[in-house]
Parts: C-alpha cells; structure tokens; sequence
C-alpha cells in the first residue's frame, strides 16, 4: 500500500504529462504524501497550478529561483520513492549521461531513495538503439524501469511507448516497494472467467464472464506472497505472472475435477468463476441441422464447486464465494454463506451500473462469516481485489 508513503514525482516535458494529473490525485487518495518536481518543458503540457492544487504541494522547477537549489538535496533524502513519470527520451539520455541542467535531474543525482522510472515517447524513438543503450544503463545504476505499454501515439501512430496507465503505475510500486509479504508460504486456489457446457462440435452454453474479477484477485495474492494456483474458464486474457500457474478448463465437470484436486493443498479458495449451473445431459457427435421450429435441449445440474470445497474445508482453510444477484441480494447472499459453509461472499448486484461481467470496474459487498457487512463503492477491479485479500488476511 502507499498509504502513508513519501512519493517524490518527477514530471517531463511529454504529451503523457496530462496522465501525471490523475497519478497525483489517486497517489494522494490512496494517501500518500506527493511532492513534485516538474523540468521547464513539463510546464507546456501541464500547469504547476495544477499539480500544485491536487498535490496539496508546491511544485519547484526553477533550480535557482529563491532558496529551491537546496531542495534537490533535501526532496532525495525526504522520499520513500522518486517516480519519473513521464519521463520523455530527453530526459532519459541527460539521466545516462548524468547531466544536470534542471532541478529535477539535481534531484535525480542527488537521490538516496529508490528511483523508477515511467518513459514516454514515441515507439520509433522508444525502439531506437541509442535509448536501449541509455534504458539499460539507467537500469545497471539500479533504477527500475516500468514497462511501456502498446497503444495509439501522440504522432497518430499505434505501437509500444505508451506511458504506463497510472493504476498500473502505482500496482508497480505497491509490488516492488510497498507490499509486505503477508501471504508468503501460503498457496491459494482461484476460479475465474465463465465455463462453456458443449451440445454439439460448435454449440455451447456459457455466459458473459470475461475472467477479469478472478485474475485481478490472482495477481493480488501473489503480489502478496502466495502461491497461486489459477483455474481459468474459456478466456481471452493472457497471464504471465510469476507465482501463477494456470490451468485451462472448458466446462463444468472439468473445473470440478481441478479445483477438487488442488483445494486440499490450499490454505485460501477463491471461487469467482461464473460456473454453469446446468449442463446439457447429450452431446451430438456431429453439428446439429436446423431440421425444425424449435429445438429442446434437456439439461441437467452441474456440481456444486463451493459446496463441494465447503463439505471438504479443515481448520486453517479460507473459503470465498460470489454471488451475483439482480434481487433480494443481501439476503441471497447471506443464505449462500451459511448454506455453503463458506467463509466470505462477495456480492455484485446487477443494479449497479458499471458492475459484472465485462467491466473493469466492479462494486461490491463483502459478507463474513463473523457477521461482518462490508458494503465498497465502485472502484476498479484492481482495486476491489485488493479490498477481499485484505479481508482474506484479516480472517487468516
């Protein structure tokens, strides 16, 4: 967490400046402390008035305007952290080469805390030789580099030198810096993403899970320390997350049979999967012909996951379900925790816009075995996910 952290940020002269506006507001909403420090050509594209407001800080620039060409000493010593972000192809090389001709880089040279690094620019000048050179320089001086990411340009073009988002900015620095490892040793079992219940070679029934719930808690148990072990339903999302293992499943049955043979082992269950409830009790070898009118599928239950794992749960185990319900949630919710012998529901409504499957944002509400009722606003699934382990860990 950066609650409670120094985070000195360095803004450069990038069309990518506008995001560094959102990256103060939730670092300081998140509660960290947020000092910044701006190059002249960051002003361009930004206003320190701006900053200034959102940070509850004035922002320096001018290395020698009044008493300012001390601070450069003083701000590397105060921070936890200094985040350059973003940080353009210029600024980069003055880095490497260990220039010093603005406040920032005086306080980048200057700097006894960790110091990240966000560039932004465009992907020719990002794939060019000479700041491979200087990226890899910077980083054989311990700074940490943050991924760019792929997207449209400022030049109209479409490639990689994307600043990274501000979410996963601060999800860099709560992993490498911030997070204790609370879940070290510990192994968690997680279901995600929708399951397909196959008729024939083509047909299946399914549902409109993306998975994105489910492997955004994964990434926060191991961001934590845990081993995670993820059964993923049909997806398109790609994991390649040390700590994860996953493992492909298509329907029901076959989700069943992994988490069955994983869940003795676990110490933490997360079962956010959207299992199908029922399945079709035929399967047609070959494509079904529309031959009629109508068509009749008989169908018939799936197993019951988090009943199962709850029947099968020892002392020391944590057992999370989902519940999704678009009426009556809470009492639904609270018949599932008992009936399930689960330690935790997670309710989503489906009254609540901007929540379930498909977004990337999520609202819910958490039911403890306890008593405990803990309604969260909306927020990203990133960040919903970090509000159940914290309550996983509570319970632990």
């Amino acid at each position: 967490m950066v609650e409670g952290k120094k985070i000195l940020l360095g803004i450069c002269g990038s069309i990518a400046a506008y995001k560094s506006i959102l990256l103060t507001r939730l670092l300081v909403k998140a509660g960290a402390e947020v000092k910044v420090v701006m190059t002249p050509s960051a002003k361009d594209f930004v206003t320190p008035l701006s900053i200034s407001t959102i940070s509850k800080n004035e922002v320096l620039s001018d290395l020698f305007l009044n008493d300012t060409w001390n601070n450069h000493v003083q701000l590397g010593r105060w921070a936890d952290v200094m985040l350059i972000a973003p940080a353009s192809c210029n600024t980069l090389a003055k880095m490497a080469a260990g220039l010093c001709d603005n406040l920032l880089l005086a306080t980048y040279l200057s700097a006894t805390c960790p110091v990240v690094i966000a560039p932004a620019m465009d992907e020719d000048m990002w794939l060019h030789p000479s700041t491979k050179s200087n990226v890899a320089k910077l980083e054989s001086y311990g700074n940490r580099i943050i991924p760019v990411e792929k997207g449209e340009l400022a030049s109209g073009l479409y490639g990689d030198g994307r600043m990274a988002e501000p979410e996963h900015i601060i999800s860099f620095l709560e992993v490498n810096f911030f997070f204790s490892k609370e879940l070290k040793g510990k192994k968690a079992l997680v279901t995600a993403g929708p399951t397909h219940e196959p008729f024939d070679p083509v047909r299946y029934i399914g549902n409109q899970s993306t998975g994105k719930m489910g492997v955004a808690i994964a990434f926060e148990l191991s961001r934590r320390g845990a081993e995670v072990e993820l059964v993923m339903g049909p997806s398109p999302l790609e994991i390649n997350t040390a700590g994860i293992r996953i493992t492909r499943v298509q329907s029901a049955a076959e989700m069943y049979n992994a988490c069955m043979a994983i869940f003795p082992s676990s110490q933490i269950a997360v079962m956010s999967a959207a299992v199908a409830d029922y399945t079709p009790t035929s399967f047609s070898a070959e494509k079904i012909k529309k031959n009629s009118e109508t068509f009749t599928l008989e169908l018939s239950r799936t197993k019951d996951i988090l009943l199962a794992l709850g029947e099968k749960k020892k002392a020391g185990q944590i057992l999370v379900g989902f519940a999704l319900e678009n009426r009556d949630e809470a009492a639904y919710a609270r018949k599932k925790l008992q009936s399930k012998n689960a330690d935790m529901i997670v309710l989503n409504s489906l009254n609540d816009a901007g929540a379930g499957f498909g977004f990337d944002t999520n609202q819910v509400t958490i039911f403890e075995k306890n008593g405990a009722e803990i309604p969260y606003g909306q927020k990203s699934k990133q960040a919903v996910a970090r509000d159940i382990v914290d309550r996983i860990i509570k319970l632990l």
